[in-house]
């Protein structure tokens, strides 16, 4: 029986590094720090830069760009296709670009610096800004128009926009065969992982694990719309889509977005569409929410909710340039969704990337309850601890356990400190994963890792939501840990553990 498991990459690349200064001299045009950054002529290869940004995850979390030293910085800007991204504002959190009291003044402050230090127009060089951050993407040709960027004043990050690590797949040894990443597998469900139940629906072994469908009396999502960002939802799967609302689902919608441009130029804008064409979306969004009707189907666990679904990438690695940039998005879209209460993300990438930092704590800022997966890699790589975003504050980051006696994380599943919840989603004695829907009609397989951890807690949020429609963000929240195995001191690996959901709905 085939389970749904996304193997991430081994690693094994060679470490080189230069040096750079700064001199004393005013900028080219005199509007920011009376220092101009020098970059020394030499540059650093792929292989030094993903060796350090592999070095410091296994070492001391997530890396940053903020940690790349400015001539770093430069050879991932060159081999990111030159392409720069800017986040401007007062401070470190000042995304809200309508909220923003002095982001517009830097903006045009940083454009025109740009424009003249390339000699072209504005237009020529501003590829990208976002409607709703203190975000754009500038083309810059000439490292000494970088150097002045670097000491701009009104500058939050300044980061390579197009660095891809996995550019050169040669490197790596990669096995994808489905799972958390991509599959269209499906399975014959043995009847020892499901309980079936009115009127013909199939419930998870794993569910009980919460006491899920105990709580069902209390709550099943009812009012709550959930928001998932991720490859789509399969046009072939009918329960996701017209039959979301049926047997005992009703009362509900189903809404799906395209926003990924798959392309190789960072210029292009049209989208592929909204069908899923990995899986994995629909695997997510099947766990959170499918529907409870007679079709002998997996059920999600926040059944009675509504769904808001955007095709934001390809693939689960957020890698790419347009993948980033549909992820910032997506969350952009759903932060201002009023009827979005949850948005759920089980994707992510090994370094932090600023335009979707922005993107998070600007849906935060709108009150939204934002789940990340933890990760999920091979044995040999999951060492490495909670990828971003789920490393963020502002994310509630999930990972899996195996059903055994003491808490052990799956085969492929992170754990680390900044750890919120664990999710039973690994049976200790075969390896069974998850039942549900298939991207096909009428099938049924299995997933697993951090990526269903992470969708079925936040049907879990929905259902304590849907039970207390005049709660805040932060009272779900307090609820959820409250009805957890660690309600008050976290575990160090863990969080606060397993929501007893029956519990969190009383």
């Amino acid at each position: 029986m085939k389970k749904q498991i996304y193997a991430a990459f081994a690693l094994s690349l060679v470490l080189g590094m230069t040096s750079c200064s700064k001199d004393e001299t005013p900028d080219a045009n005199g509007m920011g720090s009376a220092e101009t950054v020098a970059i020394s002529n030499d540059t650093i290869s792929t292989t030094a830069i993903n060796q350090k940004i592999f070095d410091h995850n296994a070492t001391q979390g997530v890396y940053n760009w903020k940690q790349a030293t400015p001539v770093e910085l430069w050879s991932a800007v060159i081999a990111g296709h030159n392409l720069v991204s800017i986040g401007y504002g007062s401070h470190e959190k000042d995304v809200d670009r309508a909220a923003s009291e002095n982001g517009p003044a830097f903006r045009t402050r940083i454009l025109e610096l740009v424009a003249k230090m390339e000699g072209k127009s504005v237009k020529d060089i501003l590829i990208y800004e976002s409607e709703d951050l203190n975000l754009m993407d500038v083309k810059i040709d000439k490292k000494a128009t970088f150097e002045a960027l670097l000491a701009a004043e009104g500058t939050r990050y300044i980061e390579p926009a197009a660095y891809e690590v996995y550019a050169n797949k040669s490197q790596y040894q990669v096995n994808s065969s489905g799972g958390s990443g991509c599959g269209y597998n499906t399975s014959t469900l043995p009847a020892a992982d499901y309980t079936t139940v009115t009127p013909n629906a199939k419930v998870p072994w794993n569910f009980y694990k919460h006491s899920i469908p105990s709580a069902w009396a209390q709550s099943t999502g009812a009012g709550v719309t959930i928001g998932v960002v991720d490859t789509g939802l399969s046009s072939e799967q009918t329960l996701m889509n017209g039959s979301f609302n049926s047997g005992a689902s009703s009362g509900r919608s189903v809404v799906r977005y395209g926003v990924f441009v798959d392309s190789f130029w960072d210029s292009a804008t049209e989208t592929d569409g909204i069908n899923d064409l990995c899986g994995h979306g629909t695997s997510m969004s099947s766990i959170a929410t499918a529907p409870r009707n007679n079709a002998g189907m997996p059920v999600g666990v926040a059944y009675n909710s509504s769904l808001i679904v955007f095709r934001a990438a390809k693939n689960v690695v957020l890698d790419s340039y347009h993948e980033q940039v549909g992820v910032e998005t997506a969350f952009t879209r759903l932060a201002n969704t009023t009827r979005v209460k949850i948005i759920s993300m089980s994707m992510g990438h090994i370094f932090s990337v600023g335009r979707i930092s922005d993107a998070l704590i600007y849906a935060y800022g709108k009150g939204k309850m934002i789940f990340c997966a933890g990760g999920t890699s091979t044995s040999f790589t999951n060492f490495v601890g909670v990828i971003f975003p789920a490393s963020m504050p502002e994310a509630i980051a999930v990972t899996g356990i195996k059903d055994s006696t003491t808490f052990t994380e799956c085969d492929v599943c992170h754990k680390g400190a900044k750890i919120d919840f664990a999710v039973v989603m690994e049976r200790a004695s075969n390896g069974n994963t998850v039942p549900t829907l298939s991207y096909y009609n009428g099938q049924a397989n299995y997933v697993g890792g951090s990526s269903v951890a992470t969708a079925t807690s936040a049907g879990i949020a929905a259902l304590v939501w849907a039970k207390n429609p005049t709660w805040t963000r932060a009272q779900v929240l307090a609820k959820m840990k409250a009805s957890a195995t660690y309600p008050t001191t976290r575990d160090a690996k863990f969080g606060h553990g397993i929501v007893n959901v029956l519990k969190a709905v009383q």
